[in-house]
């Protein structure tokens, strides 16, 4: 339960049908197995405790009585278990039978919950003995017999069951044909602050019925941005017209956690994330967390202890894990950024385009999408102006991608070397150029910006940037220098996935020459090229003064994404990465990108247009409204006291 997990289980037991006693047996010794697992909430099938397909015998009085006898024993001897559980059974109240999921934890039953939508056609005919279920939770007197003290038990559909150690954790109830219909029970609930749904359910099999049943579960926890438990009932239910596969889900905002094996009677796990749930319900200003309807609020308590986790943790959250996935998502980020562009060209009327060519991946990529624009707008390819600006720090092996690049794209080359230019600054302002400090660098890297910028005014044309999203988190940019162009191509592209970009581009473009340059570029160590070589190569390797992107672009994304605390995302970071960096390492990073983050907003307040591609930015104009004079000082904190 720390940092806001919890493990749920959809468990499905083998059903003896009319049968409650054996049915409970089970269902304890599957909730001791759940439990022993982690299973903090536990989610037992519809009517598990006699059986769904019992008929008419739901209309016999030793069946209903033999059920509440079993559901009693099942909350004694469950009682020392330290989880949240729900179990289905029929219910008799006021003369009617009700189709019911019981909530019970430490020996007390918390609530019932009855069916809402009771389906009457094809081989269910449920209408045949259970009444629909009431909204308002009424009190309902429950004798547990052999001694034990009476007590009144809410009984609705409109019940939330709320964890005190856990904020943010609200457990509410549907039954099988409620999440099927067009206003299922569960929009309320989430409404009313529910964050995770439970489904009792017994869903029987048809060709092809899984698939549709996965993507209902997966889109509803996606609308409602919640948790949702669904568990099945399986083998041992029917032999008659029916068969039940256990197919158990468990999703969170519309991604499949976990799913079971069909006929096999399979209990899974998954560890829910309630403060991402809850994060993002705070960022969604057209989600209404509390509705006007009345609830019932029912407490309950759990031991505060850590979630021992078993969900993947992506260690890279930007890049999809499929190839074919990975090439759909490079397609379409290429066509974000190349139509972004194409329309800022249409509206300045301009016929040109300056890209600064440094034979690095953000440049490289720049270049491709401007090729792309142009092509589209039918425009010449020598309307874009490659320009190459070789100093101090350029290395014989990217002055000759950048050059071939160029070539290749039938882009037109332009070479300004800047070294005389920057050594003549050095005595304007003073500076010796054997210091190699920030003053000598950003001289370089605003000379180059200077040039850019006085070509495109020569060609009537547009800079284009080349900065990608993760160098403006750091602020790894020369403020007035690569921090600023008339349109940044790059601007949403994190780093981890510049590179996947041009791998794409790589892959696709169909000419050998070309790919072989992009591979080449791919292979070079990421650098501003700014401090003289070593024996001719790079001697200035970005990842060693700023950390790895691999590990600033995990941390942006759970920072901006779900807004996670600094010891939440130092702990999924050292689960992602376990075997890759030591946790000293990672937190010592970390704490370096909280440092430039907060520090180097200023140069993101005043950032050119450019493309939004994916769910985290960092434009000022609307993803990232943060102030330029924000402290660190609260996130370092917890970072030093982890």
């Amino acid at each position: 339960m720390k940092d806001g997990f919890i493990k749920a289980a959809a468990v499905t037991p083998k059903v003896q049908v009319a049968d409650p006693e054996a049915n409970a047996e089970e269902i304890i010794r599957l909730a001791e197995e759940a439990a022993a697992g982690g299973a903090k909430l536990i989610v037992f099938p519809e009517l598990c405790i006699t059986g769904y397909t019992c008929g008419d015998l739901f209309l016999q009085e030793l069946l209903l009585r033999g059920a509440r006898e079993a559901l009693f024993r099942i909350i004694r001897e469950t009682a020392g278990l330290d989880a949240l559980m729900f179990a289905g059974l029929p219910w008799e109240k006021d003369g009617k039978l009700y189709n019911v999921a019981a909530a019970f934890q430490g020996g007390r039953l918390l609530g019932l919950v009855p069916k809402t939508c009771l389906p009457n056609y094809g081989e269910f005919y449920e209408l045949r003995h259970f009444a629909r279920g009431n909204k308002e939770a009424d009190a309902v007197w429950v004798d547990f017999g052999d001694g034990a003290e009476g007590d009144y038990v809410p009984f609705g559909t409109k019940i939330l069951f709320t964890c005190g150690e856990l904020p943010g954790l609200a457990v509410a109830a549907e039954i099988c044909e409620d999440v099927w219909v067009p206003d299922p029970p569960s929009i309320r609930h989430a409404l009313a602050g529910a964050t995770v749904i439970v489904n009792c359910s017994a869903s029987d099999e048809t060709t092809g019925k899984d698939v549709y049943r996965e993507e209902l579960i997966g889109g509803q926890s996606a609308r409602l941005v919640c948790g949702y438990v669904y568990a099945n009932a399986g083998e041992g239910e029917s032999s008659q017209d029916l068969v039940f596969g256990g197919h158990n889900i468990i999703a969170e905002n519309g991604k499949i956690l976990s799913r079971s094996a069909r006929f096999k009677n399979e209990t899974i796990y998954a560890d829910l994330d309630i403060g991402r749930i809850v994060g993002e319900r705070r960022r969604m200003t057209t989600f209404f967390s509390k509705s006007d309807e009345v609830y019932a609020e029912v407490g309950f308590h759990l031991k505060k202890e850590e979630t021992k986790l078993s969900r993947y943790i992506d260690p890279a959250p930007f890049v999809p894990d499929d190839h074919g996935d990975r090439q759909r998502r490079c397609e379409e980020i290429f066509s974000i950024q190349y139509l972004g562009l194409k329309k800022r060209l249409m509206h300045t009327r301009s016929q040109t385009a300056v890209v600064g060519i440094s034979g690095g991946l953000d440049s490289t990529l720049a270049l491709l999408v401007t090729v792309r624009a142009f092509d589209s707008l039918g425009l010449p390819r020598p309307g874009i102006l490659g320009v190459t600006m070789p100093c101090f720090g350029t290395t014989d092996r990217t002055y000759r991608n950048a050059c071939e690049l160029v070539r290749r794209l039938g882009a037109t080359l332009r070479e300004v070397d800047i070294r005389e230019a920057v050594t003549t600054h050095f005595g304007d302002i003073g500076h010796d150029p054997e210091k190699h400090d920030v003053t000598y660098e950003n001289s370089q890297a605003r000379e180059r910006t200077q040039v850019l910028m006085d070509l495109a005014n020569q060609s009537g044309g547009l800079v284009i940037g080349t900065g990608d999203m993760s160098e403006l988190a750091l602020g790894w940019a020369t403020y007035n220098g690569d921090h600023m162009s008339m349109y940044g191509v790059n601007a949403g592209v994190p780093k981890t996935l510049v590179r996947h970009l041009v791998r794409y581009c790589a892959d696709t473009c169909g000419d050998e020459g070309l790919a072989a340059v992009l591979l080449d570029v791919l292979d070079t160590p990421v650098s501003p090229e700014l401090l003289p070589p070593k024996d001719g190569v790079i001697a200035q390797k970005t990842e060693d003064l700023v950390g790895p992107y691999e590990l600033h672009d995990f941390y942006l994304y759970y920072v901006l994404r779900f807004g996670f605390s600094p010891s939440k995302i130092y702990r999924l970071a050292c689960r992602a990465f376990a075997g890759v960096y030591e946790d000293e390492t990672i937190r010592g990073w970390l704490k370096t990108f909280y440092r430039r983050f907060f520090a180097q907003q200023f140069k993101r307040s005043c950032l050119p247009d450019g493309p939004k591609v994916g769910s985290v930015a960092v434009s000022p104009r609307g993803d990232l409204r943060m102030p330029s004079d924000a402290c660190a000082a609260l996130w370092l904190k917890e970072l030093e006291n982890l």
